[in-house]
């Protein structure tokens, strides 16, 4: 058995959005998220990842990319409202089911598949990987995400995938003190920190000295928590602010060896060890 845990950072494409949405900014403009009325010069281009954890209880992906579905038709895939809002990229190769395969691991081998939230961007390729043993999602996300009146979600992307609920327990770690342990050793930790979605959910990957956030899109990158830019769609910009501070607070720990958002144009493709 390895004594280590390594955590994959995975490219999943990109998506070109209104830089409102991952770095809020002042404007008259209602909704500036949606692109509606905003020229190319509001839009970025930002990366999409997913993180796989190699632990030695199993195999967890967390969050899965865009679907192979946007390479020929992403209007269709995901609608005109949800496509004007994010325009996705997705490179041959890149899919999530095509890195795992460079990878020599099969969807079917993946012991837990934990998703973030439930955007486009972070669910879309869950059928990629539906015959997973675990696909994880947490009750507030699940609940908001298939709330017919939520025009946020895209549903179709779940449609007929078996779907776990998870529920957040008292906990010391996260902006809320609440957590789930997910191989039941403590290193492991989907944390909650709501605020740009009801259920967002990090996860801290910790090892024998040091640990690694993933921060979900609490943070978009790490002028996000540096300069304290709250995310652009905030359903509750008091749980995103402390969401926000929280992941600050971890990045400043001495040991702490990084902090990964899905969207940090900063990062690339790369693998991290923690020793055990």
């Amino acid at each position: 058995m390895t004594n280590s845990i390594k955590v994959h950072v995975l490219l999943c494409g990109s998506v070109r959005v209104d830089q409102a949405v991952p770095y809020r900014e002042k404007t008259l403009h209602p909704l500036p998220w949606t692109g509606l009325f905003r020229g190319p010069e509001n839009q970025v281009r930002l990366p999409v990842f997913a993180f796989l954890i190699e632990h030695p209880q199993g195999l967890a992906l967390v969050d899965t990319g865009w679907h192979a579905d946007v390479r020929t038709d992403p209007k269709k895939h995901l609608g005109r409202l949800h496509y004007m809002a994010n325009v996705p990229d997705l490179p041959s190769g890149q899919a999530i089911h095509e890195q795992l395969a460079l990878l020599c691991i099969k969807s079917s081998d993946l012991d837990y598949v934990v998703i973030s939230h439930m955007d486009d961007d972070h669910v879309g390729g869950l059928k990629h990987v539906a015959d997973a043993k675990i696909i994880l999602i947490n009750e507030l996300e699940w609940k908001s995400a298939n709330n017919a009146f939520n025009v946020r979600y895209r549903r179709k992307l779940w449609a007929g995938v078996n779907v776990n609920r998870f529920t957040f327990t008292q906990s010391l770690l996260g902006p809320f003190k609440s957590a789930c342990d997910l191989f039941g050793d403590g290193s492991v930790m989907l944390i909650h920190a709501p605020g740009h979605s009801a259920g967002m959910t990090a996860t801290m990957v910790r090892g024998q000295s040091q640990f690694i956030l993933l921060t979900g899109d609490s943070a978009y990158a790490r002028k996000s928590w540096e300069q304290g830019i709250l995310p652009g769609i905030t359903p509750n910009a008091r749980h995103a602010k402390k969401s926000l501070e929280w992941v600050s607070d971890m990045s400043r720990r001495p040991n702490c060896a990084e902090v990964l958002a899905t969207h940090d144009p900063e990062k690339s493709p790369h693998v991290i060890e923690l020793p055990l």
